[in-house]
This record gives structure tokens, sequence and C-alpha cells, in this order.
């Protein structure tokens, strides 16, 4: 989202984004063992079949599939979640120095990097809690 404001959007197509909320009218349903909510493009054959697409004259149509029919992860609360990414994107902006959307797009710098580069600039040396799966009783000496 941050890349696509300071590169000059105005706006963002943010549907993938809200699907994965409890507030999405869409089903949670579990795929591997793990929740999703179901998610389809607005060009896909499902949501083409909604009333809303049905135009009333000939049913040709859309000839081409331009959406998939697909499962996005569960993700909660929509408010925890916007709260969130507003923290992000705010966190982003006054490290390149803005207060104004305006002014991240004039500040904003894209820099490549390397895949290596991505994972060295992360955690390293340390155990993440929120990756470790079961975590055992601690014994004191």
């Amino acid at each position: 989202m941050t890349l696509a404001l300071a590169m000059g959007a105005d706006f963002l197509m943010l549907g993938r984004y809200f699907a994965r909320f409890d507030e999405s009218p869409t089903n949670r349903v579990t795929v591997n063992g793990s929740y999703m909510k179901e998610y389809w493009g607005e060009g896909s054959a499902r949501a083409r079949n909604w009333q809303r697409y049905d135009l009333g004259g000939s049913k040709k149509g859309l000839t081409f599939e331009e959406g998939v029919d697909s499962y996005v992860p569960y993700a909660g609360a929509l408010k925890d979640n916007v709260d969130m990414t507003l923290s992000k994107i705010k966190s982003t902006m006054c490290n390149c120095g803005s207060l104004t959307i305006p002014e991240l797009q004039e500040k904003a710098k894209l820099t490549v990097v390397s895949s290596t580069s991505i994972v060295e600039g992360g955690a390293h040396d340390v155990l993440l809690k929120d990756k470790t799966p079961y975590v055992g009783n601690t014994i004191r000496g």
C-alpha cells in the first residue's frame, strides 16, 4: 500500500485486504488446518453469476475470466488490523520524513535489494515466539 501511495497512487483497490476480516460476508473455512475466507475477484466467473452482472440483455456478456475464485488467510477483526496497517503506513512515511501523502510522493525513493538482503535485514539468531509451534515448560536450575 505504501509503495503504491509513494509512487503516486490516488487510491488503492483493497478487495483482497478487506475480504480477510470477520466483517466480510464470505464464509470462514478451514483449508489445510488454517482458517481462510472465501474471496473472488470482481471479474471472476463467480462474480459474473451475481445478479448485478445480469444486464437483462444477451447472455454473452463477458467471455473471459478476469479474476479468480480463491481463499485468503483469515485475519480476525477489521478494526485491529486497520489500526496496525495505518501504523505501518505512518511509520514508513515518518522514515521518509513525510507527514502527508503528497510529501511522501515527493520524498520517497525506491531501492532494489536482493532476497539475501531482506533475510539479513530481518530478525536472526533468535527463535521468534509467534513462529514456534510448541514450547514446553521452562526448567529453572
